[in-house]
């Protein structure tokens, strides 16, 4: 198992002239306090307060899957809110920014990737993510591949087929992305043929069956399956260990009214894990509360490896 430092990836590439992307918000937002995320509107007319809150889970792995582990906290925000609660079982993450772009999305939880898009384009205010009881989060993009594939390091995946997820996810693509052009000279396309598999339970589940001989996934996923039995550690070999990233962040649309905004974030805060769906489905990876996160902090590591990938946050 190899372990290296993404951030410094991601520094040499923007060093050594690789396209860069300032992040900034779409035109239809303002940020007067320099948070980098979109104010909540000051005039009454631009604000919503809709009788039915629509959530949306981060669609890494089965939707229907996270509708019934979700179950028991949106029934929780309902209690919180006084509104019915729905959950939408998105099955791709440019539909989940489309989705709250449009005004159909209330309530998210964006994977690590398509926050900085979520936030850009779409208005969206994280403040939360999952930890441990310590307070420590987040989970490592691993390189995977499978017994007997002859790839026993990266440089081997050279001439190969790599699967990533999608191109909005931050452990699926961005970072193994800039770490094999920054630190092995491997570009998608010349040094190996890239193929998508549209999610990362896909890509763990391609490895397994032989059908990938490599992928980039993350392991937090990864734990949840072996735990659930969906693939077993003795058809996956790990290459490839990234450091630690942030995990999915949970916030609001940013047009929602303040005191609905303030009844949605006290409901994360103040929800009881114990027993629960959610406790018994992420605990698997040790999570088992919400903290409070900051978009401009936390999710900076991912903003420089998007400017070292030259992402662009087209809204259009």
């Amino acid at each position: 198992m190899v372990f290296r430092t993404l951030a410094a990836a991601a520094a040499l590439l923007v060093a050594t002239g690789a396209a860069q992307a300032q992040f900034t918000l779409d035109e239809r937002f303002t940020d007067a306090d320099g948070d980098m995320i979109a104010d909540v509107p000051s005039d009454p007319a631009q604000l919503v307060d809709p009788s039915t809150l629509i959530f949306a889970y981060t669609p890494v792995e089965d939707p229907a899957v996270y509708a019934e582990v979700w179950a028991g906290f949106l029934e929780h925000l309902e209690e919180a809110t006084g509104k019915s609660v729905q959950f939408f079982p998105v099955q791709s993450n440019a539909a989940q920014i489309e989705a709250m772009r449009a005004g159909r999305l209330h309530i998210a939880g964006f994977n690590t990737g398509s926050n900085p898009l979520a936030v850009a384009c779409a208005g969206f205010r994280p403040f939360a993510m999952m930890a441990a009881s310590d307070g420590s989060y987040g989970y490592e993009m691993e390189i995977i591949t499978y017994p007997g594939s002859e790839i026993e390091s990266v440089e081997d995946i050279r001439g190969k087929q790599m699967a990533f997820t999608s191109e909005t996810s931050n452990s699926g693509f961005k970072a193994p992305s800039a770490l094999l052009a920054s630190e092995f000279g491997m570009v998608a396309g010349e040094d190996f043929e890239p193929t998508f598999s549209g999610a990362h339970d896909n890509s763990i589940l391609g490895v397994a069956n032989q059908d990938y001989p490599a992928a980039a996934i993350a392991n937090s996923v990864k734990a949840r399956m072996l735990d659930r039995g969906v693939v077993s550690a003795d058809q996956l070999e790990v290459i490839y260990t990234s450091q630690t990233f942030p995990t999915t962040g949970y916030g609001t649309v940013y047009n929602l009214t303040p005191e609905l905004q303030q009844q949605i974030r006290d409901a994360f805060f103040s929800y009881d894990w114990e027993g629960t769906a959610l406790a018994e489905e992420f605990g698997r990876n040790g999570e088992d509360q919400f903290i409070e996160i900051s978009f401009q902090e936390d999710w900076a590591v991912i903003r420089q490896i998007d400017e070292a990938n030259g992402v662009q946050y087209t809204c259009d």
